[in-house]
């Protein structure tokens, strides 16, 4: 069974670290997902003999990394869902991006339509038809060499946001050629990493926080830097 990287796990939750590459869910790809190695853990785990139920309440793109918690009862899933559409949940994501920003944090609050054929988000007006509103607020922890070390925390959950977010900046994130990286990084991954999940737990209601290790490339040297104090 290939590793999982378990965060947290109880009889309501699973909180695990995607790697960068692996679908959250299963696509049309037919490549294994986290979600089918999740549920093999938890089968081995617990020695469940017949299927195993996880329930799916976010998803982070097949290029991004972290932090993606799972619900392993239908009532954990409902109240999850909840708080996640609710904005109880606080998620918070690093990205390294190039380019500097004018500024050193803000909130952007854009309109944005998905282009379902193409796979790509494009910011537009709020009377086009589709677009939805997305909110992200944003902060630099660094600057170094031409990039720029970001702090994401976004109000809502819209498809590729916090990359339309970096590109709007101008500073789309590495590796992202979709929206105006100039390369792709060696294992064609994109910058962006979910550090941090947290939320109420929803059967005890007490605060569940849950770090991600960052990504071993040596892109991200400069966050390990800012977390060593250096």
């Amino acid at each position: 069974m290939a590793a999982l990287e378990v965060l947290l796990v109880d009889n309501h939750l699973l909180v695990v670290a995607k790697p960068a590459g692996l679908p959250s869910v299963p696509d049309s790809s037919g490549d294994e997902s986290l979600l089918e190695r999740a549920k093999q853990w938890v089968k081995l785990r617990f020695e469940k003999p017949g299927a195993v139920f996880l329930g799916v309440v976010q998803r982070l793109d097949r290029p991004v990394s972290g932090a993606l918690v799972f619900a392993r009862t239908s009532k954990a899933a409902a109240r999850l869902s909840e708080a996640l559409r609710e904005q109880r949940a606080q998620k918070v994501y690093w990205a390294l991006a190039q380019g500097e920003p004018r500024e050193d944090s803000g909130e952007l609050v854009q309109w944005v339509w998905k282009d379902e054929e193409k796979n790509k988000v494009h910011v537009c007006g709020k009377a086009r038809e589709g677009a939805r509103e997305a909110r992200t607020r944003w902060r630099v922890l660094a600057r170094a060499g031409g990039l720029t070390l970001y702090e994401f925390q976004p109000a809502t959950g819209r498809p590729h946001q916090l990359r339309v977010a970096a590109a709007t900046l101008g500073t789309p994130l590495l590796g992202d050629l979709k929206y105006g990286a100039r390369a792709a990084l060696a294992d064609q991954s994109i910058a962006l990493h979910a550090r941090e999940l947290a939320f109420e737990h929803p059967t005890s209601g007490e605060r569940v926080h849950c770090v991600a290790e960052l990504p071993a490339l040596a892109e991200w040297d400069l966050a390990r830097r800012v977390l060593a104090g250096k």
